[in-house]
């Protein structure tokens, strides 16, 4: 049994038979979209809150409600009131406090819940996309040259492969300039979408939410019924089942994720997760950790002739072993269904390893990130993810990693981040699953796709708690590694501002405009594009 999924399973089933928080308070999850998760990071950046992970989301209610009374403690506690960020941080704690009244109220106190609750409408967005342009396509082949080594040292872990040995890529970008929507895809000219949730809630035991989504497109005047989000969750703390439609984020970048983001429709799922924090005592030297795993089912595809509807299985490990170090294991894999062998060796073989032989085609890969106190609260991070393994390590090596400054200026309201993607050549492809790791046309991972080198900057000024202007920027290529003969470069240089203003006391409205500029489109010499974006929504916030 492969050394590496013998650890994955041992913590899973750690985490999963460690005791409950005393407190455990079942809550429905913060959509990844939500203001709240600026909130936290900003008030993170000032110091005042120490047990945050960030590489699995979204957060619970109550493990946003936990957050929130640290910080609060800790503001109260310090001298941090009287610093220059002082005004940033106490209407953020104000905002949450609002947002969170229920959880922060039964806090430490969950016997209080009411048997039967309901909040009919949560929150509710009302969003408006004018788009003249179209996405690329991500249909291309790429050389694969084999001969790997580990962390671009070394070879022979994999075989080397005679050039030109192509691998193809699949799928879409899906909407231009405006990645990570859940798999909403907007098309030409204007576009009008529609979300609103509401929850019910069983005293502390049980929560459930129901999201519906309306969405119409003028280039082809139809509108469509979906339902954008929908579960049911038991328990909380340390150990909760959910069993529905939900939206994931495996990862520290902000702009993607290798594994898992929430760039692809929602999955429909039976998640098992920590939604708090727990320790084992006789490993106390990890520190605090969270774990998930999480199983559903992909598309029903033929390419090339194979039929496929693959099973989906996800793992997620946190441990911090101090406030300013968090580590982070992340695993993805298909697996099985239909148009394969699904015997019980096969489905072994496929949990427990990447062999040649077996039915499933996944990554896993090692995540960091580190604050440092001395440089305003300075995080870096980074991931590490193979497609594959030998042995222990993975292979077939992409990478992740940034740094976020949230106190640019002593005042708290400037902040700055960068990221760097680099996805393999042969990144989301597999030869077991030819359709690649896509969920309805969209990566299950980094919207970018593979074989693709990403840079992304962004610049935030707060003028208040609800007014917040942003700028990025970000230069992607494809093409300059892994090109065959025929493929030109393609590159891309995007820039996208947004202003977010507030209406009323629990309704803001956010405009954002991005143009982008691609040379030699899907890898066609002498194709060039430019595409532009507009946004405006009205989002409602109990």
């Amino acid at each position: 049994m492969n050394t590496l999924y013998k650890a994955i399973i041992v913590s899973v089933l750690l985490g999963m038979t460690a005791p409950a928080l005393a407190d455990m308070l079942s809550s429905s999850n913060i959509p990844l979209d939500s203001p709240i998760y600026l909130y936290l990071e900003k008030l993170s950046g000032m110091g005042l809150i120490r047990s945050d992970s960030r590489g699995l989301k979204p957060f619970s209610r109550a493990e946003a409600a936990r957050l929130t009374v640290e910080a609060t403690e800790t503001y109260r506690s310090s001298a941090s009131h009287g610093d220059a960020s002082a005004a940033v941080a106490k209407a953020m704690l104000k905002e949450l406090k609002s947002q969170l009244a229920r959880e922060l109220a039964l806090y430490n106190n969950d016997t209080r819940a009411r048997l039967f609750d309901a909040t009919p409408v949560l929150s509710a967005r009302l969003r408006y996309v004018y788009l003249d342009g179209t996405p690329r396509s991500y249909e291309r082949q790429a050389n694969d040259p084999g001969n790997d080594g580990v962390f671009g040292i070394g070879q022979g872990l994999r075989p080397r492969n005679p050039y030109p040995s192509p691998v193809q890529h699949h799928g879409s970008e899906g909407t231009p300039l405006l990645e990570n929507n859940e798999g909403t895809v907007y098309s030409r000219g204007h576009n009008a979408e529609f979300r609103v949730a509401g929850e019910a809630y069983i005293s502390r035991y049980a929560v459930g939410l129901f999201e519906p989504q309306l969405l119409y497109g003028s280039e082809r005047h139809r509108s469509v019924a979906t339902l954008n989000r929908a579960y049911v969750k038991l328990g909380g703390g340390a150990l909760e089942l959910e069993v529905g439609r939900d939206s994931t984020w495996m990862g520290l970048g902000q702009r993607g994720a290798i594994t898992l983001s929430n760039n692809a429709r929602n999955l429909d799922m039976l998640k098992l997760s920590s939604p708090e924090p727990f320790t084992v005592s006789w490993l106390s030297w990890l520190g605090d950790m969270k774990y998930m795993f999480l199983v559903s089912r992909l598309d029903h595809t033929v390419t090339n002739g194979k039929e496929r509807q693959p099973y989906y299985y996800a793992v997620k490990l946190i441990s911090k072993p101090s406030d300013n170090l968090e580590i982070g294991f992340n695993l993805g894999k298909q697996a099985g269904g239909t148009g394969l062998n699904n015997s019980l060796q096969q489905y072994v073989n496929g949990i427990l390893g990447g062999t040649s032989a077996d039915n499933s085609n996944g990554m896993a890969g090692f995540e960091l990130r580190y604050r440092a106190p001395w440089l305003r609260n300075t995080e870096f991070y980074a991931e590490f993810s193979g497609e594959d393994t030998a042995s222990f390590w993975p292979i077939v090596e992409s990478y992740l990693a940034g740094f976020y400054i949230p106190m640019l200026t002593s005042d708290g309201r400037n902040d700055l981040r960068f990221e760097y993607f680099r996805g393999n050549n042969i990144l989301y492809t597999s030869s077991t699953m030819p359709q690649g790791y896509l969920y309805h046309d969209l990566p299950l991972g980094h919207a970018q796709g593979g074989a693709t080198e990403d840079f992304f900057v962004r610049y935030s000024h707060w003028l208040g708690v609800k007014n917040n202007i942003a700028l990025d920027y970000s230069y992607t290529t494809r093409g300059n590694f892994g090109g065959l003969p025929g493929q030109a470069v393609e590159q891309k240089h995007a820039g996208r501002v947004s202003v977010t203003v507030p209406l009323f006391e629990r309704i803001e409205a956010q405009l954002l405009y991005g143009v982008e500029g691609i040379r030699n489109v899907n890898l066609v010499l002498g194709q060039h594009r430019t595409n532009q974006l507009m946004k405006l929504e009205l989002r409602y916030n109990y």
